[in-house]
């Protein structure tokens, strides 16, 4: 599976990394080396972030659908067990 970025987000990823470039490492760079930066990093950093995400929803998921019956069951045939106890006051 290829990760990538709609076009709005990668403009947006540019900018900020151009922004961190110019406040934190003091250096100014232009577009074409910020978009190599975040290309290296869409490609040797994301698929970790992604299959990290997949894990969490997983695990997520398995415990919600371990927990479906505690969740979700309704008691059955239990209109008898309200009668005896009517009967009895």
């Amino acid at each position: 599976m290829k990760i990538s970025l709609s076009d709005d987000a990668a403009k947006q990823s540019i900018a900020s990394i151009r922004r961190y470039f110019s406040d934190e490492l003091d250096q100014d760079i232009g577009d074409l080396k910020a978009a190599l930066v975040l290309e290296f990093f869409i490609k040797e950093i994301a698929p970790s972030v992604h299959n990290g995400a997949i894990s969490e929803a997983q695990t997520y998921l398995r415990d919600r659908v371990a927990d479906l019956d505690g969740v979700c069951s309704v008691p059955e045939f239990t209109f008898w067990d309200e009668q005896s106890v009517r009967r009895k006051r």
